[in-house]
Parts: structure tokens; sequence; C-alpha cells
């Protein structure tokens, strides 16, 4: 039996072709070979997204907007990767959309006589994204949707039968529009592998490992154990970033520092699946956290702070 663990620093750089591939194939049905493939080109993905990580990452992917996606994807039927992606994919559209009508507004704002009123561009700004926001959103589901196979698709009528339901009416146009925006804005780049991607590949990967990995129902778990932690995200890294620094209120420069960590897709994978093994068998989960550590590079020490976070955060809920 091949084994699946990879060293990071000699993983093999490999097209999104992969990506594609991967979308093809349900939980559980790829092979040792395709595994090892995905595995290497989310690695690399990941690395990529960490070195061009801004000060701006995470501003949209609040527990309210994490919520509204999970809600549309029930409405519709369609499977949970498709909010996560949404998500993803919402994020990075907001964050190059801003930038991008801010310089504009910017300039045309100096340009006229309210130059000397400090702020009036970022108003308008906000302005004018407020009330797009929510089309925004079913938007980037939309087109999570039509890339994420095995689920349905939302259309145009459905996308506004939606949004008059929660008393948002606009023309049909304005949510193809809407799409189109987005998908111009991201240069058509919305192959995008999201968090549930990375957990179940490594999910996989500790199965091919070590065949006595409870897969089956760690992957149940899990799915669960991410949807919580994207749902309480904000003040999960919150405490870990206090754990890690030992420091109840992190200055400035610590946070500014911790934000890679709260973009590192791979450690939120392994530690979702370390969660979902604390939670299954409490004294087998050193071993999972073990395996995880030699599969990803990913310290021991990184996987049990998450652990140890989240479990508490969990507990905590469970009490209210």
């Amino acid at each position: 039996m091949n084994n699946l663990k990879l060293k990071p620093t000699l993983a093999k750089r490999l097209s999104t072709s992969s990506l594609d591939h991967q979308r093809n194939i349900r939980f559980g049905e790829a092979s040792s070979e395709l595994l090892s493939d995905f595995l290497s080109t989310l690695s690399n993905q990941n690395k990529s997204n960490l070195e061009n990580v801004s000060s701006g990452c995470g501003s949209f992917k609040g527990s309210r907007v994490v919520e509204h996606a999970f809600l549309i994807c029930e409405e519709f039927r369609l499977d949970p990767s498709v909010a996560y992606h949404a998500v993803e994919i919402l994020e990075r559209f907001m964050l190059k959309h801003i930038e991008n009508i801010s310089s504009q507004q910017k300039s045309e704002v100096c340009d006229g006589s309210v130059c000397a009123a400090r702020g009036t561009y970022e108003e308008l700004v906000f302005q004018s994204l407020r009330d797009k926001f929510r089309l925004f959103v079913i938007s980037s589901v939309q087109i999570a949707s039509k890339v994420t196979l095995h689920t349905n698709v939302i259309d145009n009528s459905s996308a506004l039968r939606y949004l008059q339901l929660v008393g948002t009416d606009c023309p049909k146009q304005k949510i193809l529009d809407s799409e189109l925006l987005i998908l111009k804005t991201l240069d058509f780049k919305v192959n995008i592998p999201n968090p549930l991607s990375y957990a179940e590949t490594l999910l996989e990967v500790l199965g091919h490992n070590d065949p006595t990995t409870p897969v089956e129902h760690l992957h149940h778990l899990c799915r669960y154990v991410l949807q919580f932690v994207y749902l309480q995200r904000e003040s999960i890294y919150s405490s870990l970033l206090m754990a890690v620094t030992g420091c109840l209120s992190p200055s400035p420069d610590q946070r500014a520092k911790f934000v890679p960590v709260t973009e590192d897709c791979m450690l939120l994978g392994v530690g979702v699946i370390a969660v979902a093994a604390f939670i299954y068998q409490t004294s087998a989960w050193e071993k999972v956290v073990e395996e995880l550590t030699l599969i990803t590079g990913i310290s021991a020490k990184s996987i049990v702070d998450f652990t140890h976070v989240t479990v508490m955060h969990i507990t905590k809920n469970k009490g209210k």
C-alpha cells in the first residue's frame, strides 16, 4: 500500500485540474494516487493563499454572513460544501471590489469640491454596497452551486424568488449583472478549494495511512464541527490568539501577525478532524493528532491548541 504522508517541502507542483477532478468524486471514492494529487494541490494552494493574506481577510466571514449562506443552501437543498465555497467566493470578491471602487470613488471625490471632507469616499463606498450585499451573497451561492457537482443549481428565477421571499425585490437583470460582476472581478477564478475540501481530503489520507481509523464516523462529526467553527469563527480564533500569546488583550501587532493563522485552511482541516476525534474517542485522539502532524507538518502543539479552544467553545455553547 502506498504511503500518502506528504512532506510539505517536497510537495509536487500540480495544476488546478486536479481540483476539477476532485469535484467529480464523492467522499471515500478517490484512489490513493488521486488522494496524493489532491493533497499536494491543496497544500500548494494553501501556501499560495497565505503568501497573499491581507489585513482585510476574514471581514466577510462573520457569523451572520455564514449563517445566511447556510440558510440559502438549506432552502435550495444544496450540499453544505456549496455554502463554504460561496463564503470563500464572496470574501475574495468583496475585498477586491471594495479596493476597486474605493480607488475609483476616491479619485472622483478628490477631483471635486468635497475633497477636503475626510472620509467622504469611504462613506460613498459603503453606501453603494449596503443595499447590494444580500444580492452579492445569493450570487456567490449561485456561482458555487454551478461549479460544485453532485448538487442542484440555483438559476436566476430561483434566486429572484428567494430575494422576494426575504424582502428584497429587484429585476432579474440585476441578478445576472451581479453574478457577472463577481465573475469578472475575480477574473473567473472561482474554482477555489473550500475548508471542507481540506478536511475531507486529510481525513481520507488519514484513513488510507491507518485503516483502523473510523473515517466514516469522523467524517460525519467533522461536518458538524466545521460548521460550528465557521459560525463561531471570530470568538474561536480570538480565544486561540489569547491561548498562543498568553495575553488577554493581544497587541495590534500580535493581531496582525495572527491573521494568516485564521486563513490557514490546512490548520483548520487538521483542527476540525482532531476535534471530531476527541469527541468520538478521547482515548485515541492523540494518535490521530500524531498522524495529522506527519501528514501535514503542522506541529502537534498547534493542533492541540486548536482542539482545546474549539472543544471549550462547544462545551460553553452546549451549556447555554
